[in-house]
């Protein structure tokens, strides 16, 4: 649950927006002046700040001063409450900081909106910033599996890129794209535990250790599975050989029952599967490759999916 500091000397006006937003599932800590609420961001930390400008003791302009001076206050949304005439003030909030303002009157849609949007993209940074020390981290993994199977060098990295395409044609949202490619990058990981000598052979894998190649998607999700960053991208890794027509593993699922992430991986791995040389088998031309993909629609592969991948690669 988000959390909001409403700052508003204004006893009715503070009233109905705790009403307001209160009704649409925040936690409010509501303050009567300035110096109230700064003592109230110290303590709550709050996920969002909205203040009156004049106010007395402290006024919003002091308030917003005070909050961005600490470490955890720098990146809080800050929205002002302000009355028409105070437009000549805008600049003045600008230059200490303020996220956005709300002109008095507003209605409740309005006031949703305004903490909405600016949650969101807070989120959004919050996310995006984290990225890239955790793909670090992601990307150092993924050179451990393809470190033991000398065979699949550049996999990964291609399977990463097929999927983002992909992912951007069917117009995923920002944050599904970023699990995305943690889960292409991670999606082999279970195959730390086969044998070398399984992944390095050259000729047809026997029972044995088509049973021991065939654990790795469980594997995989379970090494995943304790690392709270990492948890969305199990999906990728556990179901990137379920196949449509329920013929695939580790749990044979069919159709739309497999989970949107391993239809897509399912495409895009064998593609790259079918357009490298591999022990077992020399690279096809990639128009071969489409073809083979486009034969197998709705039998492996996800047929709406598929549409969009092949006029995704074509163009």
């Amino acid at each position: 649950m988000n959390s909001i500091l409403l700052a508003e000397d204004d006893a009715l006006l503070l009233e109905v927006m705790c009403n307001i937003l209160e009704a649409e599932g925040f936690e409010i800590h509501p303050a009567k002046n300035g110096k109230q609420a700064l003592e109230l961001f110290l303590n709550a930390r709050p996920d969002m700040i909205i203040s009156d400008i004049m106010m007395p003791e402290m006024d919003g302009y002091e308030l917003l001063k005070s909050v961005r001076k600490q470490p955890n206050g720098v990146t809080v949304p800050f929205l002002f409450l302000s009355a028409r005439t105070e437009r000549e003030d805008v600049s003045r909030a600008r230059s200490l900081g303020v996220d956005d303002y709300l002109f008095k009157p507003f209605d409740a849609p309005e006031l949703i909106n305004a903490v909405r949007s600016r949650l969101d993209r807070r989120h959004l940074v919050e996310m995006f910033d984290t990225r890239s020390a955790h793909l670090q981290t992601v990307i150092m993994l993924a050179n451990v599996i393809e470190a033991r199977d000398p065979y699949t060098a550049g996999h990964l990295e291609r399977v990463r890129r097929l999927a983002l395409n992909l992912a951007f044609a069917l117009d995923w949202e920002n944050e599904q794209i970023v699990f995305l490619e943690f889960g292409a990058i991670l999606h082999d990981i279970g195959k730390i535990i086969i044998p070398s000598r399984v992944l390095k052979k050259t000729g047809p894998l026997d029972e044995a250790e088509w049973k021991l190649m065939r654990q790795h998607p469980e594997e995989g999700a379970k090494m995943l599975e304790g690392v709270d960053h990492l948890k969305a991208a199990i999906p990728y890794v556990l179901y990137h050989h379920e196949l449509w027509n329920g013929s695939g593993y580790p749990m044979g699922l069919s159709g739309d029952k497999i989970p949107r992430e391993g239809r897509l991986l399912a495409i895009v791995d064998a593609f790259d599967a079918m357009t490298t040389n591999r022990p077992y088998h020399v690279s096809m031309m990639t128009k071969d490759a489409i073809e083979e993909i486009s034969q197998n629609r709705g039998i492996y592969f996800d047929p709406d999916m598929v549409d969009v991948f092949i006029r995704a690669y074509k163009t």
